[in-house]
């Protein structure tokens, strides 16, 4: 008896491999369904790092200004950048810095970045955070002993839009009149 090879079996045998249209179309609503599930539960997640990075990245931008004004004695500042900065929309006031802002070294002593003036650092923060400067200004000035002008009440409060300060989220940035610098919840420096 000879054996044929699987080359010459019943064209009827054969096992199709691989996925129907029906079995991807049924996985792919499985998985749209759970992520409609899941997606409003990380909302509150995605708030809370937008924040703490906005945190970060302010409480960073102080020290480097304190540093370089001592570095250099003085004639540097920190601006807010203006409204409708790459298409933000949140620094209409001028206690707003929801769009970002620089340091530079102020040679004309303005609190204003001018062409001529070297620019030390730009910070772009993320999409509908709310920082909101309590002393109202749309510039600190810092001195050669690091002693910050223009910080009025010595807090930023940092929050998601449009939530604001109702948002878990929100964090206030605290600067004591030491320069030190404290990160506590909610929308207020309590020591």
């Amino acid at each position: 008896m000879k054996l044929r090879s699987s080359r010459f079996a019943d064209p009827g045998m054969r096992h199709a491999a691989g996925l129907t249209l029906v079995e991807i179309l049924v996985t792919l609503a499985i998985a749209a369904l759970l992520m409609t599930l899941a997606v409003p539960s990380f909302k509150p997640v995605l708030e809370r790092w937008r924040v703490k990075q906005s945190v970060g990245a302010l409480t960073d931008t102080l020290r480097l200004a304190r540093s370089e004004a001592i570095k250099r004695g003085g004639n540097v500042a920190i601006q807010k950048l203006a409204n409708n900065t790459n298409g933000c929309t949140l620094a209409a006031a001028a206690a707003d810095w929801g769009c970002g802002w620089q340091v530079f070294v102020d040679s004309d002593a303005d609190g204003s970045f001018s062409a001529n003036e070297e620019l030390l650092q730009l910070v772009q923060i993320p999409a509908n955070i709310q920082v909101r400067h309590s002393g109202g200004t749309a510039s600190i000035a810092v001195d050669r002993w690091g002693k910050m002008d223009g910080l009025g009440a010595k807090s930023f409060v940092v929050a998601p839009f449009p939530d604001g300060n109702a948002s878990p989220a929100t964090r206030t940035l605290c600067i004591s009149s030491g320069a030190r610098i404290h990160e506590e919840e909610g929308a207020a420096c309590r020591s």
